[in-house]
């Protein structure tokens, strides 16, 4: 019995492995500039073991994927449903998902391959994944809208708004680096773009905007 345990934790030691690997090999090269070699490589695993596991490119692509999605959608329907008036749960939202990309520094050129590559397995990813989010952040706008503490705007640009608030700064790294702007993701930095973000926030969507933290 405690042999077959321990073929089970190395099984999954090696899966972990390979996906962590994985990660690093697509947000690096993408799709299609990714060979399975370098992954296995990286991963310190035979190849055949990759196929085990994942049984083709694509699946593993996909296994990358979902597993940025499934945690991020876990924690952000945490917040969203969470308790609180629409002002906090946004503000706990925005500073969530902010930190949730920081701390995963593939997770914003994975998700632009994404939103990119389109096809039969990405619209099912948008269903499982990004419809229940979606609704669960209409609905905490239309309520904010409608206590009084959201000015009145149009949901669907305004959802889009913030998210672009959020992730551009993130998408962008690469040309900030270029242009000559220090770490983006140093912990100096992080922390004044999240607050910039807030304060954004604050006095663009507030019917009772908080006086400026800085």
């Amino acid at each position: 019995m405690k042999g077959a345990e321990n073929e089970t934790s190395r099984g999954s030691d090696s899966r972990a492995l390979i996906l962590a690997a994985a990660e690093r090999v697509f947000a690096q090269s993408g799709f299609a500039g990714a060979r399975t070699d370098d992954i296995a490589a990286k991963a310190g695993v035979n190849k055949a073991l990759l196929y085990y596991y994942f049984k083709s490119k694509e699946a593993l692509y996909d296994a990358v994927l979902e597993d940025h999605f499934r945690e991020f959608n876990r924690q952000a329907l945490e917040v969203l449903t969470g308790p609180g008036s629409a002002r906090e749960v946004l503000l706990r939202y925005i500073s969530m998902h902010f930190d949730f990309i920081s701390e995963r520094h593939r997770h914003a050129s994975l998700f632009q391959q994404f939103m990119s590559a389109g096809g039969k397995r990405s619209e099912e990813l948008v269903r499982q994944y990004f419809t229940p989010r979606i609704k669960a952040f209409g609905a905490l706008l239309e309520r904010g809208m409608s206590d009084g503490e959201f000015r009145r705007s149009d949901r669907f640009h305004t959802a889009l708004s913030i998210v672009a608030l959020i992730v551009f700064y993130f998408s962008a790294e690469p040309v900030l680096r270029m242009l000559g702007y220090s770490d983006p993701y140093s912990e100096q930095n992080l922390k004044l773009r999240k607050q910039e973000v807030l304060d954004f926030i604050n006095h663009g969507m507030f019917t009772k905007p908080e006086s400026s933290s800085k």
